[in-house]
């Protein structure tokens, strides 16, 4: 079986800020954007990025936050379809809080175990992405968690296996885990409710 490499187009990092909800102001970290030359990586993710609710982001098991590009039509579908993007652009790189926005292997083709080997840097696919209220928030739409789920569009996170550095243009090998359930269908099992 041949696994399609992983390109990372962009590293994406951020910091927590004051992210407006209506009338309410919360603390997030899921505006992202590209950083330019290499990137280090550690337990915990990348440098310079951060997390501001543990609960659900970073960790050891959830460092760093992976998107396949080719998701990005799909979303700016969905915005324009409900008006809220207002002149139907082309959404930044790290728009849905992603660390590396990446050309490789979707959902259905990534398992839980999987190894991606960079010049510099292993890491090893550990769950689905889940949607949040600040993930609607960002889109514009209140249904844009059940978008996530009914689409699968969910994008995977990663744990550190062997820490180092990571850019933009490096390509990832991927050597199998074992082969259980992939991202789909992990997160068809977890957010079956938000489809229906």
């Amino acid at each position: 079986m041949t696994t399609a490499p992983v390109v990372v187009r962009h590293v994406n990092i951020g910091t927590a800020r004051r992210l407006k909800m209506g009338e309410r102001s919360i603390l997030s970290a899921i505006g992202k954007a590209p950083a330019t030359g290499p990137v280090a990586v550690g337990p915990l993710g990348l440098a310079g990025d951060e997390q501001a609710d543990l609960s659900v982001h970073g960790g050891l098991s959830k460092a760093v936050y992976a998107y396949p590009a080719a998701h990005y039509a799909f979303w700016q579908t969905q915005r324009r379809e409900r008006g809220v993007s207002l002149f139907d652009e082309a959404l930044p790189p790290g728009f849905v809080g992603e660390n590396l926005t990446i050309d490789g292997p979707l959902e259905h083709d990534v398992f839980v175990g999987d190894e991606w080997h960079f010049p510099d840097c292993v890491l090893r696919v550990t769950a689905p992405r889940e949607p949040c209220f600040k993930f609607t928030t960002i889109m514009g739409f209140v249904q844009a968690g059940r978008a996530m789920a009914v689409a699968g569009c969910c994008g995977y996170y990663l744990a550190v296996e062997r820490p180092g550095t990571i850019a933009a243009g490096q390509t990832a090998t991927v050597v199998p885990g074992q082969r259980g359930l992939s991202i789909a269908q992990a997160f068809a099992g977890k957010f079956a409710k938000h489809a229906r």
